[in-house]
Parts: C-alpha cells; sequence; structure tokens
C-alpha cells in the first residue's frame, strides 16, 4: 500500500468512526467534527456525500488524479531502456552526466528516482558518522595531489592511473596509465602541471617507496634521506608532504573511486582496448569533461603558480647517479657500459668523477660538472644530437614512457 492509498483508508476509517458516534448519540455533531479535525459545516458536507455515495464519495479526488506535470510513459521507457542496454552499471550521477550531455531535460532527482523504481539502481544507505574534514588549500598551486591507483581498466588488463589534482580546486593537470607506478611516472606527471601551469608550492602524496624513504615499515618517512624524486623536488624548491593514511588522502581516495566507477565503462563504450588509445581518451575526452563536472573554484582569487622560465626542466625531472670513469673511458650503469666518446677538450675521463641522468624514458645523459658528454638510448648506444634536436630531446623526455 503506497502513501496515496494509506491516507485514502485512513480517512474512511475515521469518518466511520466519528459518524457512528454521531448517529449513536454518543457524540455530538462539534465533538464529531473535532475528532476528524474539520469544522461542523464540513463534517455536515462529509455526511452529505455519505449519504449519497457511501464512503468512496468521501475520498480526495486529488489525491488519485494523475498530475498534468507527469512525464509520459513513452519518456520513461526511453531512459529506462537507454540505460538497460548501454550504461548498466553506470551510478545515477555519472549517467545523468550522459543524459545532460545528450539534451535531456529532465532533473538528477527525477532520472534516479526512475532508474530506482525500475529496479536498475539500489537507493543508497543513510551514511555513517562523518570525521571532520581538513581544509582545501585556499589558493590553486598551493598544494598537489598526486596518486596511483591498480586495477582492470580494460577487461583482462591491469594498469596503473596517475592522477595529479589540483587540492584547492579538485582540477586534474594530469591523467596517464601506465604498467607500473614509479619515478619516471610521478615526474612524468609533475613535468605536466608546471608545463601547464607552473611551479607549485607543496607536493602532497603517500609513503610509495618512489616519494619518501621509510626506515620502518608503517612508520615516519625520513626526511633527511630524499629519494631520486624527493632530491628534484628539493632542486625546485617545492616542499614534500606525506600522508599516513588513506582518511588522510581523502579527496584522492573518492576520487579514485569516481574514476574507477566510471573510466572503465567509458572506455567499453568507446571500444578502447590498448594503453595508447586509453590515454589519447584521457587526455582528450575523460579529463576535460571530468573537470568541468567535478572542479571547484578556489577559496581565494588568484594563484600560487610560478612560471617556469629556468631552462631544461628534463635535467631536474630525471634520476641523478655518480660515477667513476673506468679504465677503459666507459661508464658503468646497471649492467651498462657507456663509452664516452671522442673528446677534442680533453684526451680521456678515466678516474673522473660524473653524472648518470635518467631521463623517464629510459634515455641517459652523461655530465661532467656543466658540460654533457654524450647521450644514450635505453640499452646503453649513443645518440648523436645536435643542439637544436638535443634541446627539444630534453623538453620532451619526461613525457615518454
Amino acid at each position: 500500500m503506497n502513501r496515496t492509498q494509506w491516507l485514502q483508508e485512513s480517512r474512511k476509517m475515521r469518518f466511520e468512526e466519528a459518524y457512528g458516534g454521531y448517529r449513536r448519540g454518543s457524540l455530538t455533531q462539534a465533538e464529531a467534527a473535532l475528532l476528524l479535525g474539520v469544522c461542523e459545516r464540513t463534517f455536515r458536507r462529509y455526511m452529505n456525500r455519505y449519504d449519497e455515495g457511501g464512503l468512496d464519495a468521501l475520498l480526495d479526488k486529488r489525491l488519485i488524479q494523475i498530475s498534468q506535470r507527469r512525464a509520459p510513459v513513452d519518456e520513461v521507457m526511453r531512459v529506462v531502456e537507454q540505460y538497460r542496454s548501454h550504461h548498466m552499471g553506470w551510478n545515477a550521477k555519472h549517467f545523468y552526466a550522459w543524459y545532460r550531455k545528450e539534451s535531456g531535460g529532465r532533473s538528477y532527482t527525477w532520472v534516479k528516482s526512475r532508474l530506482q523504481e525500475a529496479g536498475l539502481i539500489e537507493r543508497a544507505k543513510k551514511r555513517g558518522k562523518h570525521r571532520k574534514k581538513r581544509e582545501r588549500a585556499p589558493l590553486a598551486g598551493m598544494m598537489i595531489h598526486q596518486d596511483g591507483s591498480t586495477h582492470e581498466w580494460v577487461l583482462g588488463q591491469k594498469w596503473d592511473l596517475i592522477v595529479t589534482m589540483d587540492d584547492a580546486t579538485s582540477e586534474h593537470y594530469s591523467m596517464f596509465f601506465v604498467a607500473e607506478e614509479g619515478t619516471a611516472s610521478s615526474f612524468q606527471g609533475v613535468q605536466e602541471v608546471i608545463e601547464k601551469r607552473g611551479l607549485f608550492a607543496s607536493f602532497y602524496s603517500d609513503r610509495g617507496s618512489h616519494y619518501w624513504y621509510t626506515p620502518d615499515a608503517g612508520g615516519k618517512v625520513d626526511k633527511t634521506r630524499p629519494t631520486q624524486f624527493g632530491q628534484a623536488m628539493k632542486r625546485l624548491g617545492i616542499e614534500m608532504i606525506a600522508a599516513y593514511s588513506p582518511e588522510a588522502r581523502g579527496r584522492s581516495e573518492r576520487m579514485f573511486r569516481t574514476h574507477q566507477e566510471r573510466l572503465p565503462k567509458e572506455l567499453a563504450l568507446a571500444g578502447i582496448t590498448g594503453m595508447a588509445a586509453a590515454n589519447r581518451y584521457l587526455k582528450e575526452v575523460y579529463m576535460p569533461a571530468f573537470n568541468a563536472e567535478f572542479m571547484q573554484p578556489a577559496a581565494e582569487e588568484g594563484t600560487a603558480f610560478v612560471p617556469w622560465i629556468s631552462g631544461q626542466l628534463a635535467d631536474i625531472l630525471c634520476e641523478r647517479h655518480e660515477r667513476v670513469v673506468g679504465h677503459d673511458n666507459c661508464v658503468s650503469f646497471e649492467g651498462l657500459k657507456l663509452q664516452i666518446p671522442a673528446d677534442r677538450h680533453r684526451c680521456h675521463y678515466v678516474k673522473a668523477r660524473v653524472t648518470v641522468l635518467r631521463y623517464p624514458g629510459g634515455q641517459m645523459t652523461i655530465m661532467h660538472g656543466p658540460r654533457k658528454l654524450a647521450t644514450y638510448d635505453a640499452l646503453g648506444k649513443e645518440i648523436q644530437l645536435n643542439d637544436t634536436v638535443d634541446a627539444n630531446f630534453r623538453r620532451s623526455n619526461c613525457a615518454t614512457s
């Protein structure tokens, strides 16, 4: 029995009780009207209607009339069938975003109610007591979050999704898939933010081994022993902040739940099965749409971003390893022999201390102080580059993975 039926039956029962008391003489007309919560004149009208048509004449006709604003059955069926055929498993908010994009004119509540009535989505459970949220940074660029999520983004394949976002606005500056999260993917995300917006003030992350050195599992991070990533952030003047629990990264965790709910379905709908195509979809379609729906205005006007004007960003956002040149004028590096080419300024570099820069794409460069001696591919083969090509090479290197 729905609410309307319950109200109508309740009205019948109360009238029978009051009318019966009045007919038996145990209640006056005024007392019977008071029992029904109406005036004496209305009670007399009720009696006249009862004498003419029985209890059914007492029903409020307004409660059984179909609303003129009620949606046509065909429209309801179209929405339900669209969801059932093409969007099964999408949550109500995700489906409503698609519905509005397709020029749907109904409200979010209307769409959600129709899907719930059809048994296609569940009603939300009552939420428990919520802990106090950390306030957002007041300005864009004051704090940047980076996190990764391993998930089956396409059928039968698990990848890591790396997201770099702003704490103040939740705007996603960088999103891409990689086979495995690590130092290279972290460098790539940071480079995309700096190239797009500029230097930011602080970097917020979990205690992953590529971000922090943690002497004891589950313990505090050791800020005196920075990782390769930590050294790069120090060179850029960016403060690193460690999160000690998933709850502390609440915005990132909620954001990834949304991505895990939506993104696999969108990739499947678009027929995407490969990582390269998925990354193009993220950049060209998904990330702009996600930002348009979820990005919030910062609490204060302005920005904390500072334009990057200091030269080769790729030479900072890379791994740096100190080595000593061997007697064969080669540098041994992770099983590779990097031959230093002939130099008209110096016969050899035997026993010289050099720095090997390894970029996210796997390419390497040997530096002796400020001088670049040679550049190599990921297999240790020397790459011949002129000055113009070398500048473009290092500018784009972090984007290669």
